[in-house]
């Protein structure tokens, strides 16, 4: 086993084969369209995903809590939605990011898909989210702890699993604020809502 990354390391270049990999069935998209645009308007729609299952065993370093992200808030224009499911869930109250939380509607995996397919960016921790994301071809930006997982790699912002992944790393373990304030950075250009049908 520890002699797969020395004996796949020169097919780098050819990941991913193809891309996006994944789609969602008009069927599984049904009133997401609706339900989304009612509460974005013309503004960016913004995904977060702010934690993992706690069984996992690096989750008290690769998740935050929700109000980690809170100097987010300032940033114009954009509609935020939750993602997140699990008991992180009610972190959600007192959030100055007031999220729109449309998962009463998420029972699968396909569900969650079908919402992130109607966002404009995902901006989560390392979680099952940021690989849906990235499968879709979706901007995802993925917000990663010092110890984070192999597969990131070192020392680059992107991920050649998944070209429309931004990575925003820690440089000291449990230290979120300056990850979070790369990431406002990068979301205060005021750029314009894409075009988008007005559903009925």
């Amino acid at each position: 086993m520890m002699s797969v990354p020395y004996r796949v390391a020169s097919t780098e270049p050819g990941v991913p084969a193809g891309h996006p990999y994944l789609h969602v069935s008009a069927a599984r998209i049904g009133e997401w369209p609706r339900r989304v645009s009612k509460r974005a308007g013309e503004r960016r729609r913004v995904g977060i995903v702010w934690a993992g299952s706690p069984t996992f065993a690096n989750d008290r370093f690769r998740s935050m809590p929700l109000a980690a992200l809170d100097t987010l808030a300032g940033v114009p224009d954009v509609a935020w939605f939750s993602l997140q499911k699990g008991a992180a869930r009610v972190q959600l109250e007192g959030s100055a990011l007031k999220p729109h939380d449309l998962t009463d509607h998420v029972e699968d995996f396909a569900d969650t898909a079908a919402l992130v397919e109607q966002l404009d960016l995902v901006i989560t921790v390392d979680t099952s989210v940021a690989h849906l994301a990235g499968a879709f071809g979706k901007p995802v930006w993925v917000l990663l702890p010092a110890n984070h997982d192999w597969r990131w790699m070192l020392d680059r912002d992107d991920s050649p699993w998944y070209p429309t992944m931004r990575l925003f790393r820690q440089t000291t373990l449990g230290d979120w604020a300056p990850v979070v304030e790369s990431v406002r950075g990068a979301l205060t250009p005021s750029l314009p809502a894409p075009a988008r049908p007005n559903p009925a």
